[in-house]
């Protein structure tokens, strides 16, 4: 009697809902912590708000496509309503997903051909190793950038370079992470001129609905944003500027509203009275439509407003 009580009470957890503490696993060792965004996307949710859904004084269409054998396609083409001027692009992306290996090559009316080779996570974890040629066959101009990025749980660093023999140019940047707060730094230094050119400072405030991002260029120019993502539903985004050359502010507020998950509107103002206004809609699978207008809220009579028209087509 007392061997069959012992068998029992030795795995009581198997038949109950609860695991048994000898027989839980730690696994937090197994969870995957975020790196922090390289200093370029640093602001970028903010920034986002304000910039993506506006084609003002444009007629933009963009079309999108995928090859059977993983080819993505991009082709696009926007006119200027102003100026008339009508420029064109096209892009070809190749991923060789066993070399990590990345194969992009790009094209524009301006007859300027763009070269990009990437290879990711092989030469060692975290590891991004881009070469980047732009060359234009009317002027025989060429140009190349060799760019490398190096992400862990706690650092993102990149370092690219000119290929210019007459003196490259040297670009840093690098973020720190710690629990939710982000330090950045970005310098650019010229060595032909042996000077540093570019000398920028970021901190940083980061959770799952709050982004707060502030700057310092240069030491003349200071400025912040600041992102919130009040519901489901609705994003807002507050941005700040303040130049200490001409002493002169800049300051933005915008929002983003989805009505469902096909449509969205967007709103935003600036303190020169200048208001955008845009609507998104995705007409069906593969097909969205995007409508924008830029009102100048000072001579909001005389006219001079801008409209825009965008379309995405993915097939």
């Amino acid at each position: 009697m007392l061997k069959a009580e012992q068998t029992h009470l030795a795995s009581p957890c198997r038949l109950c809902c609860s695991p048994c503490p000898a027989d839980r696993q730690d696994l937090s060792h197994t969870r995957n912590k975020m790196a922090p965004p390289v200093y370029a996307d640093l602001g970028k949710s903010a920034r986002d708000v304000f910039g993506k859904g506006y084609h003002f004084g444009l007629l933009k269409l963009e079309c999108k496509s995928k090859t059977s054998t993983g080819v993505e396609i991009t082709a696009g083409g926007s006119n200027a309503l102003e100026s008339g001027k009508v420029a064109g692009n096209l892009e070809t992306k190749y991923k060789v997903k066993e070399h990590g290996l990345t194969f992009t090559e790009k094209w524009n009316t301006d007859n300027t051909l763009n070269t990009e080779v990437a290879l990711e996570d092989k030469v060692a974890k975290g590891l991004k190793l881009v070469l980047n040629t732009t060359f234009a066959p009317q002027t025989g101009k060429k140009s190349g950038v060799l760019k490398s990025t190096y992400k862990t749980d706690a650092l993102s660093v990149n370092l690219d370079s000119t290929l210019d023999l007459g003196g490259p140019v040297v670009n840093g940047a690098g973020v720190a992470s710690y629990k939710n707060w982000l330090v950045g730094y970005q310098m650019s230094f010229d060595t032909a001129k042996s000077k540093l050119t570019k000398n920028n400072f970021v901190v940083g405030f980061t959770n799952p609905d709050f982004i707060l991002h502030t700057y310092a260029n240069d030491g003349a120019e200071f400025g912040g944003s600041l992102f919130h993502k009040i519901n489901p539903e609705l994003e807002g985004a507050v941005d700040l500027a303040w130049a200490a050359g001409s002493n002169t502010t800049r300051f933005s507020i915008g929002c983003k509203y989805s009505l469902d998950k096909d449509a969205a509107v967007r709103a935003k103002v600036n303190n020169s009275s200048q208001i955008g206004l845009g609507y998104q809609q995705k007409v069906r699978d593969g097909i969205t439509l995007t409508l924008s207008t830029l009102i100048d809220g000072k001579n909001f009579n005389q006219g001079g407003h801008k409209v825009g028209l965008a379309m995405e087509l993915e097939a």
